[in-house]
């Protein structure tokens, strides 16, 4: 993994913590410009997914099958994307999933054209690399931060999503005209700007981060655990329940985040809300997973990682009680309900994430982070496609309601773990 990267160059960044504090900074500002690309390419699938399948299939029931396959595809993608980061660095194994997932929205657009429901599945398969690698970009940021700047680098990286991301779904009725006037499905035209936002997201990486975080900072790591050996110090270890713990917060909130979010688009059809009105909703959605990501990075790094982990689980339970419950024709609270969906998943991540990077050495770091991503994109695959099945056999508001327990689940799981993982990332 240290190949392309001088022995001179690493230990410029070993022997200067400086040069390590202007390596981070520099990196974070990489990240966020990937980010915002990433973000825009995202937003499509979210916003219309569901909807051009349920267009061409001709039912609700199969509707949460689009979000269950870029989900799954994002699964797959997490794995790679995490070897590869851990084999080549970062660079390589980020921009790599970008550039598929673009690929993936590319298909998606044919798919349309040539009303292929076979290709459509494949290509949302192929699509959710894009999701699985701006989500994994998010450690970039962490591989050069002490652990009191790991909770607001979380959230540097994930708040610059927002840009992108709000702005994606607010320009589906805009890209649907566009897509129209060349002869494109309208639904199809978010995975036009989806296309090029992934592909964008991927070149700049791939251009720009260099030299690589994760390599120098497994090199300072490995120099460190030299030293600590040759003065008789204990070397770094593994944190297991640390990481367990962070991949069930990341697991729940996913699973409840996806469920409502996938079918809230069809309910709203349902009630007779147009495209605007639905990507509004969805805008506001994903604007709060990821807008209060400072904050929530400060309250991390404040706080502790458990404690942030709880008010995930109750900011959630508000989310489905609320979507539960709100009149179906009322955007207002459809937009409220949304919200707090996005911001419960924004505080599960940011703790979550925090908490397994406390808990990992660099040695294995972006594998470790990599297989807890694949069980959340799993997590993900059963809530969206269960969600369609569940909302078409009951109802929207039984769908939030399931939603809601899963979260109290969280809460109740979270106040009994031991004491020494609270107190270890309260201390980190």
């Amino acid at each position: 993994m240290l190949k392309g990267n001088s022995s001179t160059e690493i230990k410029k960044y070993i022997d200067s913590p400086e040069e390590i504090q202007r390596l981070y900074k520099r990196t974070l500002w990489i990240v966020v410009l990937s980010q915002i690309f990433g973000g825009a390419g995202l937003a499509a699938g979210i916003t219309v997914g569901a909807l051009i399948a349920q267009d061409m299939l001709g039912t609700d029931s199969y509707a949460g099958v689009p979000t269950a396959l870029f989900t799954l595809g994002s699964a797959g993608a997490a794995l790679i994307v995490g070897r590869m980061s851990q084999r080549f660095g970062r660079r390589y194994g980020l921009s790599s999933g970008f550039i598929v997932g673009g690929i993936g929205a590319i298909g998606v657009v044919i798919a349309s054209l040539s009303e292929s429901i076979v290709l459509l599945f494949v290509s949302l398969l192929i699509y959710g690399a894009g999701s699985a690698t701006n989500l994994q970009a998010r450690y970039a940021g962490t591989d050069l931060a002490s652990a009191k700047q790991r909770g607001t680098a979380i959230s540097v990286a994930m708040v610059s999503t927002t840009l992108g991301a709000f702005a994606g779904p607010n320009l589906v009725g805009v890209m649907g005209e566009f897509a129209t006037s060349i002869g494109v499905p309208s639904l199809a035209g978010p995975f036009i700007l989806a296309a090029a936002a992934y592909i964008l997201a991927g070149a700049v990486l791939l251009i720009l981060l260099r030299p690589d975080p994760l390599v120098i900072s497994t090199a300072i790591n490995k120099h460190k655990a030299d030293v600590s050996a040759s003065n008789d110090f204990e070397e770094q270890v593994e944190d297991k329940m640390g990481i367990y713990t962070g991949a069930a917060i990341m697991v729940i909130t996913q699973v409840v985040m996806v469920s409502i979010m996938t079918m809230t688009p069809v309910h709203m059809r349902h009630h007779g809300h147009d495209l605007n009105a639905v990507g509004l909703v969805i805008g506001f959605h994903v604007a709060a997973m990821y807008l209060p990501s400072l904050v929530t990075g400060m309250l991390v790094d404040r706080f502790g990682r458990m404690a942030v982990g709880v008010a995930s689980g109750f900011t959630l339970l508000a989310a489905g009680l609320v979507a539960a419950f709100a009149p179906g024709d009322s955007l207002g609270m459809l937009i409220l309900a949304l919200a707090l969906l996005g911001l419960g998943w924004n505080f599960g991540l940011i703790s979550s994430t925090a908490l397994i990077v406390d808990s990992t050495v660099p040695a294995t770091r972006a594998k470790r982070q990599g297989s807890v991503d694949v069980w959340v994109a799993l997590a993900g695959v059963s809530g969206g496609g269960l969600s369609g099945v569940i909302a078409a056999q009951t109802s929207y508001m039984m769908l939030s309601l399931v939603a809601g327990i899963l979260s109290f689940v969280l809460i109740v799981g979270l106040c009994k773990v031991p004491n020494r993982v609270w107190r270890f990332s309260w201390k980190s």
